[in-house]
């Protein structure tokens, strides 16, 4: 279908060893300097600051990490832990934890901490994803490396791709996908395909490990460009695949088994569950035309933000790029893979809009193919504005394409000046500009000088607000302390305790977690009952605490009053954490 040896493009020239990996070793070079550069805050402030768009999840993704090193050096279950959410624990596999990663990892986060393993991820995740698709372009549907270079450019550094490198590994390091697909071609191609067959098993269990929502949503853009191609060539495709059935049969059957392990704790192992309901809207139809606010453009024209938070901004094409996305797409309306690669972006644009159309955060009643989607098993799980970054490989192909014609079949040198300021105006405002970061605040000392083990044995810290997915200061003390203690609450996906085997945010909450989060939020004392007294006992029974604690916080001596009620005993000021010895 994209490979040099169809008829879609003419056969690429094999050159030498030198002249091949020249341009390669300058690409990785180039998009490694920009992602260094762009992540160059968070380099410069490991320790001491944070992604500042990342909300909670750098916390919980520098706890994965830590956690997981844990796992490896003390030969503990890598699936599971209970050192939050004491005493249900969090199912690994069922989180984002990117073992595929967290696991290879292990020396540089013993060695360097899990802050630096956090930004390795993000910068190796932006450089590998770009070098990737330029290895699968320059492999098979563009001569040119030039060409190929600014195909892999637009992928790995997509306005979508940077506002996930705020705080999701998992939606930056992609870097596998394009070699899947390229394995997989070379299959449909008739090449080794015993020999690949292996290679595509092994890299799909690897990208299991990495990121199952991201593996599943570029299966569903290849199947859809696969069926676009097909109409218009199924001779073709028809060929591929009867080629590619005992091949492509035979990785699967090596994916499963390496990965039937992870996936059955993922599904039945402790702590699973069946499916997440974001019940969250798609992309805004506007979010489509918008220019990215992490963007030059966004800097100098700041406009309001309609995505769901600056770690979503999925879309923020501009409408500059869009009209080049269509204009390449007039210019190779005759070759087949252009077209399939153009309605899959019209698709997955649609796609991305979840069930209803909202214009403008204006929803419009009208219905979407998301309704219909957002039933079917597994997709119900993937957040529907996030189907738009398989776009951008799509249009990246387009735009490469065309510029591989003008540098490899020079014609009107019009044409050239035309395409090349098109492009321009297209790309540079939407050129990323490096992430801000923002101080993390210091570990309490009740916590950081060891004070903590006078009073815990064996059961867990309760801190309060209790844990929960907006306020999960609490993993990076766990982090920052060695991991040596459990705690009560947390963020992580869990099951919510609904009969259908939907999971939710955080631990299920308990009573007292939830009066507790209210005084937290509005400083605003109770009165409490009997009833509620009795209930904070049996909820610290649960939790198994040792001690509680309220450190420096907001409204930090409402919560002390209301704790001190709740206990029925006053609290011991220890460097300004108030602490209760419930043992």
């Amino acid at each position: 279908m994209t490979t040099g040896t169809t008829a879609d493009t003419e056969p690429e020239s094999s050159p030498s060893p030198k002249t091949s990996r020249r341009p390669d070793i300058l690409a990785a070079a180039v998009y490694t300097a920009l992602s260094v550069l762009i992540l160059h805050n968070q380099w410069q402030h490991l320790r001491s600051e944070y992604l500042r768009f990342s909300g909670q999840d750098q916390t919980m993704w520098e706890w994965f990490f830590a956690v997981t090193a844990r796992s490896v050096t003390h030969l503990e279950n890598p699936f599971f832990t209970d050192l939050q959410n004491a005493p249900d624990g969090v199912n690994m596999m069922a989180n984002t934890a990117m073992l595929g990663l967290s696991v290879p990892l292990t020396p540089i986060t013993l060695a360097f901490g899990a802050s630096t393993t956090f930004a390795l991820a993000l910068t190796l995740g932006l450089a590998t994803t770009a070098f990737g698709w330029y290895f699968l372009f320059s492999r098979t549907v563009v001569q040119s490396r030039a060409a190929a270079g600014l195909g892999g450019l637009i992928c790995g550094f997509a306005p979508g791709m940077i506002s996930h490198a705020n705080a999701h590994p998992n939606f930056v390091v992609l870097g596998v996908l394009p070699f899947i697909l390229y394995v997989v071609l070379r299959i449909a191609d008739g090449e080794r395909p015993r020999r690949n067959a292996v290679v595509l098993g092994l890299l799909v269990a690897w990208q299991v490990l990495l990121g199952e929502e991201p593996l599943l949503i570029f299966a569903v853009a290849v199947l859809l460009l696969l069926v676009l191609y097909g109409v218009q060539r199924p001779r073709e495709v028809g060929a591929m695949v009867a080629r590619s059935a005992l091949p492509v049969l035979g990785a699967a059957v090596l994916t499963a088994v390496l990965v039937a392990v992870p996936l059955w704790w993922q599904f039945l192992g402790a702590q699973s569950y069946t499916h997440l309901d974001h019940n969250l809207p798609g992309n805004d139809l506007v979010s489509l035309i918008q220019f990215p606010p992490q963007s030059l453009w966004g800097a100098a024209f700041p406009m309001e933000d309609v995505a769901l938070n600056p770690t979503e901004q999925n879309a923020y094409f501009g409408i500059p790029l869009l009209l080049v996305v269509v204009a390449a797409a007039v210019v190779l309306r005759r070759r087949p893979v252009a077209v399939a690669a153009f309605v899959s972006v019209l698709v997955l644009m649609v796609m991305s809009l979840g069930v209803q159309l909202v214009v403008d955060e204006t929803e419009t009643g009208i219905t979407l193919p998301g309704e219909y989607l957002d039933r079917l098993p597994l997709l119900q799980s993937v957040l529907e504005t996030r189907f738009v970054l398989a776009a951008v490989p799509a249009m990246a192909l387009l735009l490469a394409m065309v510029t591989d014609e003008l540098l490899t079949r020079p014609g009107s040198r019009r044409h050239a000046v035309v395409w090349t300021g098109a492009l321009s105006l297209a790309l540079v405002p939407l050129a990323p500009t490096p992430l801000p970061t923002a101080d993390r605040g210091e570990t309490p000392a009740f916590l950081a000088d060891g004070t903590w083990r006078e009073y815990v044995d064996q059961g867990s810290i309760l801190t309060v607000p209790v844990p929960n997915p907006g306020t999960a200061a609490a993993l990076r003390w766990q982090v920052a302390t060695g991991l040596e203690y459990r705690i009560a609450g947390g963020y992580f996906v869990g099951p919510s305790g609904m009969a259908d085997g939907e999971a939710k945010y955080g631990a299920i909450d308990r009573p007292t977690a939830k009066l507790l989060g209210t005084v937290g939020r509005t400083g605003i004392v109770p009165t409490l009952s009997d009833q509620q007294r009795a209930t904070a006992r049996e909820d610290l029974s649960f939790w198994d605490a040792d001690v509680v604690m309220v450190p420096p916080t907001d409204h930090q001596d409402e919560l002390r009053d209301t704790v001190d009620d709740l206990l029925g005993q006053g609290a011991t000021d220890i460097d300004g954490t108030y602490v209760w010895d419930v043992r």
